[in-house]
C-alpha cells in the first residue's frame, strides 16, 4: 500500500462508458481501504470546477474516468499538487492507460489503484498546454473536429474508424517544418503525432517516445499521397516493420512546428490549437498510479 488515505473520483458520465459504469466502479472503490468522493459529471464544462472542489478537500489520491480527451484536460489541473493521479478508462482508443499498462476493464483498472505502485512521468506540452499522450496534425484532427459524438458512444472504435474513413476522402497531405535547434527541416507528409507515449488512436505507432524519457518526440509520416496514410496504419495495426520505412522522427526537449498551409491540432482528441506551436516536455511533472511491472512493446 502506498499511504493512500483519501482519494476522489471524477468520472466524466458524457463518454461512451460513463453513465454505464459509474456505479459498477463505486461498487468496487468501495472494497478500498479508504473514502472515495465521488462524481458523475454529465456536463463535461463542470468537470474542471469539480476537480478544483475536489483538490480543494487535499486527497492523496484523483481518479479521472473517462477518455483521453478528459485526462488531458484535466491534468493540467494536477501539476505542483501533492497528489497521485489514477485513471479510470472509460473511452474510445485510451491510448493513456495502454501507455501505463493499466488494464481497460472496471476490475482491472482498479485492482492497479489498490496494489499498484505511484510512478513519476513526464507530460507533452502544445504552447503553455499540458497533454497526457497524443498531440496530432492531419486526419486526426479532421475527424476529431467533425465526428458525431453519439457515433462514438454507440459504436466506439468501430465506428470511429468508419468515420475516419469517410473524412479520408477529403483529406489532403502538407508541408511539416520542424525546428529542433539546428536548423528548420522541410517536408511533405500525410500526418504529424507529436507523442509523450507511443500510443495513437488506440494503437501503437511512436516506438521512441516514452512517458519517463525526458523528451518530446515529433513522428512524421511522409509522402505526397494520402495512400500512404493507409499503408502506416495498415502496418502499425498488425505490429509490421513496414510502418517505420516512411516515417522521420525528431526527439527533443522543445521543437517548433509550423505547416502549410496552418492547421488545427488535435490534443489526445480534441482540437485545441493550431500551427505554428511550440511542443516541449515538462518532466517528471506527475506522480500516477501505475502496476508493478511496466509494459512491454506489442509483439
Amino acid at each position: 500500500m502506498t499511504g493512500i488515505k483519501s482519494a476522489a473520483l471524477i468520472v466524466n458520465a458524457k463518454s461512451r462508458k460513463g453513465q454505464k459504469l459509474f456505479k459498477r466502479a463505486c461498487r468496487r472503490l468501495d472494497e478500498l481501504p479508504f473514502p472515495v468522493d465521488a462524481h458523475a459529471v454529465e456536463n463535461p464544462e463542470h468537470l474542471e470546477r469539480t476537480v478544483r472542489r475536489a483538490l480543494a478537500k487535499k486527497p492523496d489520491l484523483v481518479i479521472l474516468g473517462g477518455g483521453d480527451g478528459t485526462i488531458s484536460g484535466l491534468v493540467d489541473l494536477l501539476v505542483g499538487k501533492d497528489v497521485i493521479l489514477g485513471v479510470l478508462p472509460l473511452g474510445t482508443a485510451n491510448s493513456f492507460a495502454r501507455t501505463l499498462g493499466i488494464p481497460l476493464d472496471i476490475d482491472g483498472a482498479i485492482d492497479v489503484l489498490a496494489n499498484g505502485r505511484p510512478r513519476r512521468i513526464d507530460l507533452g506540452m502544445i504552447d503553455d498546454d499540458y497533454f497526457a499522450n497524443c498531440a496530432a496534425m492531419g486526419i486526426s484532427p479532421q475527424i476529431a473536429e467533425t465526428v458525431p459524438h453519439r457515433l462514438k458512444r454507440y459504436f466506439g472504435r468501430v465506428g470511429y474508424l468508419g468515420w475516419a474513413a469517410y473524412q479520408f476522402t477529403h483529406f489532403k497531405p502538407f508541408t511539416l517544418i520542424v525546428d529542433d535547434g539546428s536548423g528548420e527541416k522541410r517536408m511533405r507528409v500525410v500526418e504529424v503525432r507529436i507523442s509523450n507515449g507511443p500510443y495513437h488512436g488506440g494503437t501503437w505507432l511512436v516506438d521512441e517516445a516514452k512517458v519517463d524519457s525526458g523528451q518530446i518526440v515529433v513522428q512524421a509520416v511522409t509522402g505526397r499521397y494520402k495512400r500512404g496514410l493507409v499503408k502506416n496504419w495498415a502496418a502499425s495495426f498488425v505490429g509490421h516493420e513496414s510502418r517505420h520505412h516512411d516515417t522521420i522522427s525528431f526527439t527533443g526537449k522543445s521543437l517548433k512546428i509550423s505547416t502549410e498551409p496552418p492547421l488545427p491540432i488535435s490534443i489526445d482528441g480534441e482540437i485545441l490549437a493550431r500551427t505554428p506551436v511550440t511542443a516541449h516536455i515538462a518532466a517528471g511533472a506527475i506522480d500516477v498510479m501505475a502496476p508493478l511491472e511496466q509494459p512491454r512493446p506489442p509483439a
